[in-house]
C-alpha cells in the first residue's frame, strides 16, 4: 500500500508538468533556447521523472526523502571537492568541530585527482606522532575503502571517541607498497603559533593553523624581541584556517595595497581586503617556509607577501586550495558547504588547483655537510683536542650551560638547522638579506 502512495505521489509531480503543457505554455516548456540550453522547468521534469522511475523500479525499497538526499549529495559532489550536503549527523558533526575540541586525528585532508589525500598534519596530534605526510593517500579508512567516498564522509569515519583505534591505508610516493598505519584518537587541542630563536638575531615563528589568536600571538611575539633583524615565518603543513587572520597576518608587513581579494557569482559575495600602514613592520626581512601542506590561509600569506616582494618564498609548491566555502543551512538540521567564491591575491593570479610557487624551491632534507676534522690551524689544535676529550670524559660545563641557556630560551640549535634543509637555507638567505639592509 505504501508503495502505491509513493508512486503516486511521484506520478503527481509528472501530472502537474504535463498539465502544464498541455494547459497552454509551451514558451516554459521548449526544448531548447537559441543556444541549445534547456528550459528550467524542462529541466525539473527530467529531475522529477528519474526520481518516479528510482522509487518505483530500484531494487532496495528508498523512501523519497532517501532518494532526495541521495540526489542532492550526488549533485554537491560533482560541483567541486570542497562542495557538500550536509545531512543531520554531519551537520551536527561540523558544529562539533568548529568549537575547537573534538576527537580525532589531527589531520586535514582533502580531494585530489579524486582521491582522498593528506594536506597536513597538525603538529603535536596523534596523526603527525604516527608519521603521516603531506600527499599521503588514504585508501582505506579501517576496512572501507575511500574510492568514491565524499570528503565528509571520510572525514566523519576519522573522528570519534578519543582513545579509540583507526586503522589507514596509506599509499606514499616512492614506497613501493601500501603503508598501514593504526592511530589512536585523541582530542584534539592545537596550539597555533610557536617561536624560538636562531642565534640572537633572527625570530623563527611557526604557526601550526590560523586559528583567532594567531594576529595576536605574532604582535606578542615581535614585542618580546625588538631586536629581531629579520624574521622566518613558518607555514609548512599548515592546512589554513580563518581568513581575518590570514589578512591581519599579513597586514602586520604589508602597508598598503590589496591583500587579497575573492570573486564569486553573486556581487555581494565578492570582497576586497587591503593593509593599513598603522603598526606595519615594514623594515624587517622576511622569509616564508612553505610545503605541499601549506594550504588556503597560508598560501593566502605566502602568496601575498610574495606579489608585494615583501618577503622571499622558501620549500615546495603549496597544495592549492583557494576557493571560499560558506555553510547555508536550508532547514533547521540540514545544510550545504558550497563554494561561492575563490580567492586572488594581488597580482590577480588565483592560488585554485594552482598553488604558490616558491621564489626558491628546496626539498625537505638534512644538509649535507663534508667536513675534514683534521685539517685544522695550529691556534685550533689544542681546543680540538679539547673537544675529543669531552667526548671521552663527558660534556663541559660551559657546553651544559649553553644548551640550558639555548631550551630555556627556546633557540634553534645547530643541530635542528642541519637537520632541516628548507630553514637552513631560509635562515641563510634571510641573513643576506639582513647584511644587504644594513649596508643601505
Amino acid at each position: 500500500m505504501m508503495k502505491r502512495k509513493r508512486g503516486l505521489i511521484a506520478a503527481g509531480f509528472i501530472s502537474t508538468f504535463a498539465a502544464l503543457t498541455l494547459a497552454g505554455a509551451p514558451d516554459l516548456f521548449a526544448k531548447s533556447d537559441t543556444n541549445g540550453t534547456v528550459s528550467k522547468l524542462e529541466a525539473l521534469s527530467k529531475f522529477t521523472r528519474v526520481i518516479g522511475t528510482v522509487e518505483k523500479y530500484y531494487v532496495d525499497d528508498l523512501t523519497i526523502n532517501q532518494i532526495i538526499d541521495k540526489a542532492i549529495k550526488g549533485l554537491m559532489a560533482n560541483l567541486d571537492a570542497h562542495s557538500s550536503f550536509l545531512d543531520a549527523k554531519s551537520f551536527k558533526e561540523m558544529k562539533i568541530q568548529t568549537s575547537g575540541e573534538f576527537g580525532g586525528l589531527g589531520v586535514t585532508v582533502g580531494m585530489r585527482d579524486g582521491a582522498l589525500t593528506v594536506i597536513a598534519p597538525l603538529e603535536g596530534t596523534p596523526a603527525y606522532r604516527a608519521g603521516l605526510k603531506s600527499g599521503d593517500i588514504i585508501l582505506k579508512i579501517d576496512d572501507k575503502s575511500t574510492l568514491n567516498m565524499t570528503l565528509d564522509e571520510a572525514v566523519s569515519l576519522m573522528r570519534g571517541k578519543p582513545k579509540t583505534k583507526i586503522t589507514l591505508t596509506i599509499v606514499r610516493k616512492n614506497e613501493p607498497k601500501p603503508i598501514v598505519v593504526t592511530i589512536v584518537r585523541d582530542i584534539i587541542k592545537i596550539e597555533s603559533v610557536y617561536t624560538k630563536k636562531v642565534g640572537s638575531d633572527i625570530l623563527y615563528i611557526r604557526i601550526v593553523s590560523f586559528d583567532k589568536k594567531v594576529v595576536n600571538d605574532i604582535k606578542k611575539a615581535l614585542r618580546e624581541n625588538p631586536n629581531a633583524k629579520g624574521l622566518i615565518l613558518d607555514l609548512r603543513n599548515n592546512p589554513g584556517g580563518l581568513l581575518d587572520q590570514a589578512v591581519g597576518t599579513v597586514d602586520l608587513f604589508v602597508d598598503k595595497g590589496v591583500i587579497v581579494s575573492q570573486k564569486g557569482r553573486v556581487k555581494d559575495e565578492n570582497q576586497v581586503y587591503k593593509a593599513h600602514s598603522k603598526g606595519t613592520y615594514k623594515n624587517i626581512p622576511i622569509v616564508v617556509l612553505v610545503n605541499g601542506g601549506s594550504a588556503s590561509a597560508s598560501e593566502i600569506v605566502s602568496g601575498s607577501l610574495q606579489d608585494h616582494r615583501r618577503a622571499v618564498i622558501v620549500g615546495e609548491k603549496t597544495f592549492g586550495k583557494g576557493s571560499v566555502q560558506i555553510i547555508m543551512p536550508i532547514n533547521k538540521s540540514e545544510a550545504l558547504r558550497l563554494t561561492i567564491a575563490r580567492y586572488y591575491l594581488p597580482s590577480g593570479r588565483t592560488i585554485q588547483a594552482v598553488g604558490v610557487t616558491p621564489d626558491i624551491n628546496v626539498s625537505f632534507g638534512k644538509v649535507t655537510v663534508e667536513e675534514n676534522h683534521f685539517s685544522l690551524k695550529e691556534s685550533q689544535l689544542k681546543e680540538h683536542l679539547k673537544g675529543e676529550l669531552e667526548k671521552i670524559d663527558g660534556k663541559s660545563e660551559k657546553e651544559s650551560e649553553k644548551r640550558s641557556t639555548e631550551a630555556k630560551e627556546k633557540v634553534i640549535t645547530t643541530e635542528e638547522l642541519y637537520n632541516d634543509n628548507q630553514l637552513k637555507e631560509g635562515v641563510d638567505i634571510l641573513r643576506a638579506l639582513i647584511i644587504t639592509q644594513e649596508k643601505r
